[in-house]
């Protein structure tokens, strides 16, 4: 029987993070991954491949919305591709998958492919096809991560009533894909197929999409995927999904508890994820999952067996992957006798739609809630040479710092590339910074980053120049 300082179940980012960080820290670690590529769901079916079909599907569109106003002119009729594309994905997907493979090896962690379940606190077992083995670990992780959620009537067929899994691959673009969750995976995907050519409808059942970030983010992505062709029923509970062929019929009550009827050929159902813990015989090593089937940890995600820890999706908190990176790490370092520490609140949410949302700390919601006093700088993207050169004008900032201090409590963006302009403001609040400090830093020009600066400004005695 093989022998090692940690074992890690799941090979996600938080999974394959906190076992390089291991063998990085001295520990001989094993990885076990139940499917026969590394990545878990974000680089498998998850943010690789959609990010991929977002970036071809934008490029698609621009082609043929934009690149006339550019002064780019193609002969002939703009074709779609659809199979080519999805090879391209598929092919993002396949060189991601495996570079971390490379890291495995690189570091010299042994993979294990099947299932990992536990036979007691220090021995898993391991079974892959036609094969059977147990190894034994002084430490365990737990980072099985999370699958999609459904609705208790809800039959998914995998074919016409699909997950975001079915949704990556399919062979044609519906005619009209109707969308359940106006969350980030839902917006997302419906994003890519609206582009394509796809009547997209999306139903929410609370009042408002992407309803766990600032409420001025919900109302402006609404709006600009409204313009771009995407029909939305929020405060609309749907009741049922029927299958009648190749047409779905969706029934629904909208705010006014009147009942309304939507046809199309596909239904995407993102109403959020759940955390994956079958097969992993969590009793039989004495781990407790709590009653929305999680793993139990503490601050310092330990279980309540001390040598075994959960990180990621399979635990409380946002189902982000860099969060799980984070978990991954610290939960390594505690093992080799470090004092790291995760700020929870300082981990950003991104929408990767066009254009992207992104956020970090306080919504203003919130704030009031806090009962918190605090002061709102803003700033539209289209104010901005950058944007006016390459048209995304669409989009707005917004910071929130302390009426008193001027701290910065939370950023909140929507516009071009603010997945990437997010970092500066995770950067400044890790640092405790006043809105007067970002204000007072140089910022190239023309760049999409001099909205962070305006809006600081904004912030600081209403002081941005631009506006």
């Amino acid at each position: 029987m093989s022998t090692y300082d940690v074992a890690v179940i799941g090979s996600g980012p938080g999974g394959y993070v906190a076992a390089i960080r291991c063998a990085q820290l001295g520990m001989k670690t094993a990885i076990i991954e139940k499917y026969s590529t590394l990545g878990g769901t974000c680089l498998n079916v998850g943010c690789i491949p959609s990010k991929a079909l977002l970036d071809s599907s934008h490029h698609f569109e621009d082609a043929i919305k934009h690149f006339e106003d550019h002064g780019i002119e193609i002969p002939g009729e703009v074709k779609l591709n659809l199979e080519k594309m999805m090879d391209r994905k598929s092919s993002v997907v396949q060189q991601t998958c495996d570079g971390v493979k490379f890291l495995m090896d690189k570091n010299k962690i042994d993979v294990y492919e099947g299932v990992g379940s536990f036979e007691d606190k220090t021995h898993i077992k391991i079974e892959g096809e036609g094969d059977k083995q147990t190894i034994e670990a002084k430490k365990i992780i737990i980072a099985t991560g999370s699958k999609p959620a459904s609705l208790p009537f809800i039959e998914l067929d995998k074919e016409r009533v699909i997950t975001s899994t079915e949704a990556l691959k399919l062979k044609e673009v519906p005619k009209h894909m109707i969308v359940i969750g106006g969350g980030v995976i839902g917006l997302e995907l419906g994003q890519v197929y609206r582009r394509l050519g796809a009547e997209v409808t999306v139903v929410e059942y609370l009042d408002r999409i992407i309803p766990t970030m600032d409420s001025a983010l919900s109302k402006e992505l609404q709006k600009v995927l409204k313009k771009q062709g995407i029909k939305f029923h929020v405060s609309t509970k749907v009741k049922s999904v029927e299958r009648n062929g190749d047409e779905i019929i969706i029934k629904a009550d909208d705010k006014k508890d009147k009942e309304i009827e939507i046809k199309g050929d596909y239904c995407l159902v993102s109403v959020g994820r759940k955390p994956f813990t079958k097969g992993l015989n969590a009793e039989a090593a004495g781990v407790e999952l709590d009653d929305k089937g999680r793993v139990k940890v503490n601050d310092h995600l330990q279980t309540n067996v001390d040598n075994i820890y959960a990180i990621g999706d399979v635990v409380r908190g946002a189902m982000l992957a860099h969060k799980a990176e984070e978990e991954g790490t610290m939960v390594a370092e505690l093992i080799a006798g470090q004092k790291p520490h995760i700020d929870y609140n300082l981990i950003p949410g991104v929408v990767y739609t066009w254009p992207e949302v992104a956020s970090v700390g306080k919504t203003e919601e919130q704030l009031k809630e806090m009962g918190v006093k605090y002061k709102e700088g803003k700033f539209p993207m289209r104010a901005l040479g950058r944007s006016r050169a390459s048209g995304d004008i669409d989009g707005l900032i917004k910071i929130l710092a302390d009426e008193k201090t001027d701290e910065v409590l939370g950023v909140h963006m929507i516009g071009a590339r603010t997945a990437d302009l997010i970092a500066e403001a995770v950067t400044a609040m890790e640092f405790r910074a006043s809105a007067e400090d970002i204000a007072r830093m140089s910022h190239a020009h023309p760049t999409y980053a001099e909205a962070v600066k305006e809006a600081a400004l904004a912030a600081t005695e209403n002081r941005a120049l631009h506006i």
